[in-house]
C-alpha cells in the first residue's frame, strides 16, 4: 500500500503589531524577540533576562491576572534547546496572551512565582520533566517523580525505558513490566 500523502499544515503565526504589543515593545524594546498570532491569540517571545519585569507588567498594566499554564517544548537541535511557554488569560478583557522565553541547556530562568502563586507546581513540574531551574522559586525540587529520579523524562533525548527498569529494579526490588 502506497504511503499516505501528509496531512495539510495548519495555520502558521502571522507577525503581529497590534496595540498590545507596541505596548509591551515600547516598554521594554529588544526584550520583545519577536511578536505573532496564531489563531487570534497573541504570542510574544521575550528575552529570559526579562521574563519577570514583563510577567509584572502582564500582570499589573494588562490585566493577564490568570497563569493558565507554565510548560516547556524541547527542541534538542536547536542552541536555546528549550521554549518556555506561559498561557496568561485576562478576565477583564476576556483575551490570552502566550509568552515564550528560550532557554538553553543548563541557563536559569527566573521564577514567577511571585508574580503568579499557581506558577509554584508549574515551576516544579517543567524542572522535573525537562530540568530547567526557576531562579528564586520558594521550593524547587521534583514534584512528580521521586528525588533520587536520574534525568528529565520529557526531554526528547531521555530513555525513559532504562531509567524506568533501574528505578524499578532498585526500588521496587523486581523486574520492571516494560
Amino acid at each position: 500500500m502506497p504511503p499516505r500523502p501528509a496531512a495539510p499544515a495548519g495555520p502558521k503565526p502571522v507577525p503581529l503589531d497590534n496595540e498590545l504589543t507596541k505596548r509591551y515593545k515600547t516598554r521594554f524594546g529588544d526584550a520583545i524577540v519577536e511578536a505573532t498570532a496564531d489563531r487570534n491569540q497573541a504570542i510574544l517571545v521575550v528575552a529570559a533576562a526579562k521574563l519577570e519585569d514583563i510577567a509584572r507588567f502582564s500582570r499589573d498594566k494588562e490585566k493577564f491576572d490568570f497563569l493558565t499554564d507554565l510548560t516547556a517544548v524541547d527542541w534538542p537541535r536547536r542552541e536555546k534547546r528549550f521554549d518556555l511557554v506561559l498561557n496568561l488569560y485576562s478576565f477583564a478583557k476576556n483575551e490570552r496572551l502566550r509568552l515564550k522565553v528560550n532557554v538553553g541547556m543548563d541557563e536559569p530562568v527566573a521564577s514567577v512565582v511571585d508574580v503568579w502563586p499557581t506558577a509554584n507546581w508549574l515551576e516544579r513540574e517543567v524542572y522535573d520533566m525537562f530540568g530547567i531551574v526557576f531562579e528564586g522559586h520558594p521550593d524547587l525540587r521534583r514534584l512528580l517523580l521521586p528525588e533520587e529520579w536520574q534525568g528529565y523524562p520529557l526531554r526528547k533525548d531521555y530513555d525513559i525505558l532504562q531509567q524506568d527498569t533501574a528505578w524499578v529494579r532498585e526500588n521496587l526490588g523486581i523486574e520492571s513490566g516494560q
